[in-house]
């Protein structure tokens, strides 16, 4: 059966069909690319067409490989692929226009050769991507850009595609550079040797992340330890700090209850003794001030100047309500006059 076409991916059903084809009969495929084998009869230096009965077995095989194109090709597509090539008369007329239908025209396939190319130019390595990640773009780009007729050489290949590596392979690419001849090497081995060199780096950083997670590990059970230790040792001074204070407090209550309450260092009253102060006034002892004979005269003496001062102070004051108010002393003095 040949491979079916549904209208997608022309370019990879393409390549299949040119393979299918080969594999049955070479001639078969030549019909498709170059057209039928016309047979000709030369009659007075003018080519003719042959007769069908004048074919010999060779022309007649070589007749039937047309036909035998057209029928793997229209077998080979679906309904609406078929109504464009069922009025086509040869194999390379239906393969002619399903080429252009789905690769365009000269025009088309110029720009889009323009544009692989710099898409080709431009690649490059992108972070996160392994090796087979790259080779499947690679080999993408570098197949079409061959379909559209662009040729490369393998040394050209070769150095693209150490250029187009990240700076994590620049070791490697260096030893590559040095040792490798790349007109001999062909793509697939050399990104089959960077892949093995990618497994390895894989292995190596699995190790390293196994190490680390067993030496974090390790350093967590020691801060935990640490920390444990630190805890217990803190509890351990708060509970001496404690027991300090505690055996403090009991001391201090037992001595309360076997001396006197003695607050404010206060003496009772009864127990005042007055014979050991002498007072500001007489300066004898065992006096207060309030029996005293000396305070009893300063007060009366006291009593007599401030009773002095105020007598003194009373005509002052009627003289200065009368200077004040001249209205009543003039009123005081007509009362007088009509009196007499």
């Amino acid at each position: 059966m040949p491979p079916l076409f549904c209208g997608m991916n022309y370019r990879f059903w393409k390549v299949r069909m040119n393979f299918f084809v080969e594999s049955i009969d070479r001639g078969i495929w030549d019909a498709i690319t170059n057209g039928p084998f016309i047979h000709k009869l030369e009659k007075n230096d003018v080519f003719i067409g042959k007769p069908w009965s004048q074919w010999t077995e060779n022309e007649s095989k070589k007749t039937q490989y047309d036909c035998i194109a057209k029928n793997i090709i229209t077998s080979a597509l679906n309904l609406d692929e078929f109504f464009r090539v069922s009025q086509c008369v040869s194999a390379k007329e239906m393969y002619d226009i399903l080429e252009v239908i789905h690769e365009g025209t000269t025009n088309v396939k110029r720009a889009r050769k323009h544009a692989l190319i710099q898409e080709y130019k431009m690649f490059r390595m992108l972070k996160g991507e392994t090796i087979s990640d790259v080779q499947k773009i690679f080999t993408y780009i570098v197949n079409r850009l061959i379909g559209l007729c662009k040729i490369f050489e393998r040394e050209r290949l070769n150095i693209k595609i150490l250029k187009c590596l990240d700076r994590s392979w620049q070791p490697k690419v260096t030893t590559i550079s040095k040792s490798k001849d790349f007109t001999t090497l062909t793509t697939t081995s050399f990104f089959e040797e960077l892949r093995e060199h990618e497994l390895e780096m894989n292995c190596l950083h699995d190790q390293e992340k196994k190490e680390k997670h067993v030496k974090s590990i390790a350093l967590k059970y020691v801060a935990q330890k640490v920390n444990q230790d630190s805890s217990d040792y803190s509890d351990s001074e708060t509970l001496n700090l404690l027991t300090k204070k505690f055996g403090k407090f009991l001391k201090k209550k037992s001595r309360e209850k076997n001396q006197p309450s003695n607050r404010y260092n206060s003496k009772k009253v009864n127990e005042f003794n007055f014979t050991n102060y002498t007072w500001f006034g007489c300066g004898k002892q065992g006096d207060i001030k309030a029996d005293c004979p000396k305070n009893e005269s300063k007060e009366k003496g006291l009593t007599r100047s401030l009773q002095r001062e105020a007598n003194q102070e009373k005509p002052t004051s009627l003289g200065k309500i009368m200077m004040t108010h001249p209205q009543v002393h003039h009123q005081r003095k007509m009362k007088k006059s009509i009196c007499v």
